[in-house]
């Protein structure tokens, strides 16, 4: 079963300041064997102990809320870090033009049911993080970053796990139906989550 961050993981501000250039160079590395595009301007970021530390390191540098901070950001992004028994994805809707998200956004309400991985004759269907609002309910907008679980029985995680396993990772939502197949070495990156 993978950790979740603890206070004692959490770098005095001042040490880790010494050490964000390199840490942020590492972790671009990670990033790159953790993500798949999908669509025109799609992108999921599998989430790690890795991922979540640096988050949250970033979170306190940027904020600079100290001790208080501290067991909120805990709080925040320790459930995107995988149990074992699930992937976390980070979805982000990536349009630079603010008119053209804002309008494109509006017609992706509900998007957060429509994700999906699929090997091996398996369908994982994600579920969205419950605690956020993913959809705006107002206006049905979807909101611009989208976080999802994909939980796997004993069973999914071996076919995921075996080499060459080709997984179809995508979204079926009526205005944006894509999929990509994810890269063998971000399969590989990922089995580590599924331990």
């Amino acid at each position: 079963m993978t950790r979740k961050l603890t206070r004692s993981d959490i770098l005095p501000l001042a040490e880790y300041g010494k050490e964000r250039r390199q840490r942020r160079a590492e972790i671009n590395e990670i990033k790159k064997k953790r993500r798949v595009e999908v669509g025109p301007f799609t992108t999921f970021y599998f989430e790690c102990f890795e991922t979540m530390w640096h988050q949250v390191h970033e979170m306190l540098w940027i904020e600079k809320g100290g001790e208080e901070q501290i067991a909120d950001e805990l709080a925040a992004y320790n459930p995107l870090i995988p149990d074992g028994d699930e992937l976390v994805a980070t979805v982000m809707i990536e349009i630079d033009d603010p008119v053209r998200r804002d309008r494109t956004l509006r017609q992706l309400g509900g998007i957060e049911k429509a994700f999906y991985l699929s090997f091996a004759g398996e369908t994982i269907r994600g579920v969205a993080d419950e605690d956020r609002e993913n959809t705006r309910e107002s206006d049905n907008k979807a909101s611009s970053v989208q976080f999802v679980h994909f939980p796997f029985t004993a069973a999914q995680k071996q076919k995921f796990k075996s080499a060459g396993t080709q997984v179809v990772v995508g979204i079926d939502h009526p205005n944006y139906a894509h999929m990509a197949v994810m890269p063998e070495p971000v399969r590989q990156e990922l089995t580590r989550d599924l331990e």
